[in-house]
């Protein structure tokens, strides 16, 4: 797996460096939530059991891509316990972002979910508006994410004057689709976790119906209110039980986190 998607970063370099030009109408973003080195560890349940952990990672070292220096985000998640014996699951995804305008690159996906596997690169041109899979090139709007970069991306948004209700505009990419992962702004509160009582931002993306989860806003996120703005926890009806999502340990983070003393 990881011969092939170096096989496929070094094509896409040749592609970058063979049609290099000054970059075309490429936003500039501001970001002082995270930093090369950030490590956040998660531990998933399942209803009221312990099904999994993940693992979000800002790789140490910058990416070149054409000349512009890029973020290599990358999120491993696997199924534990009891859970891994029935459902065992092994992901691992992948985004090369630039670190300027904060758009990606490149998405990796690996999925094994219970035998249902998903193995699938995509490479994006915000020169020409364009994504392109094994299976597609499709025309994309300025700014689009993928789903690792859309993390990212939200966290350097400023929530400082926000408003119950405001909404955050994300353009979103999937499978050869474009979706919004709109933002709702739902005020602040006390979350506590295994690492302290956080203050945080509560928020509910806009989400695919009908796919994974219920209804559009079947997701509730609790990021710290701070320069950070990390997951401290997600809860999430699917279609079949509910999962929940807690922050369990971090590492190098860009500023001191608003843990409640």
């Amino acid at each position: 797996m990881k011969t092939r998607i170096i096989l496929f970063i070094s094509l896409l370099l040749i592609g970058f460096n063979a049609n290099s030009t000054e970059p075309r109408g490429l936003r500039t973003i501001t970001n002082t939530a995270f930093k090369p080195g950030e490590i956040l560890k998660f531990r998933i349940h399942y209803g009221i059991m312990d099904a999994g952990e993940a693992t979000l990672e800002v790789k140490s070292d910058y990416t070149n891509l054409g000349g512009r220096d890029c973020y290599h985000f990358v999120g491993n998640g696997k199924s534990v316990g009891a859970f891994d014996w029935f459902f065992k699951v092994r992901d691992r995804y992948e985004s090369v972002v630039d670190k300027d305008a904060m758009v990606p690159w490149l998405f990796v996906r690996r999925v094994n979910e219970g035998g249902y596997i998903i193995n699938q690169n995509v490479s994006f041109n915000h020169y020409s508006d364009s994504a392109k899979s094994e299976k597609a090139t499709i025309a994309i709007p300025d700014n689009t994410q993928d789903l690792v970069s859309s993390f990212y991306y939200a966290r350097t948004i400023d929530f400082t004057n926000a408003k119950e209700g405001d909404i955050f505009e994300i353009t979103g990419y999937l499978d050869d689709a474009i979706f919004p992962m709109n933002l709702r702004f739902l005020g602040r509160e006390i979350v506590s976790s295994k690492k302290g009582d956080f203050r945080c931002i509560k928020l509910r993306p806009m989400l695919q119906q009908g796919r994974v989860f219920k209804d559009q806003e079947d997701m509730t996120i609790w990021v710290s209110d701070d320069q950070n703005k990390i997951p401290v926890r997600v809860q999430a009806d699917i279609l079949v039980g509910s999962i929940k999502m807690d922050l369990v340990d971090y590492a190098n983070l860009a500023g001191p986190p608003a843990i409640v003393k």
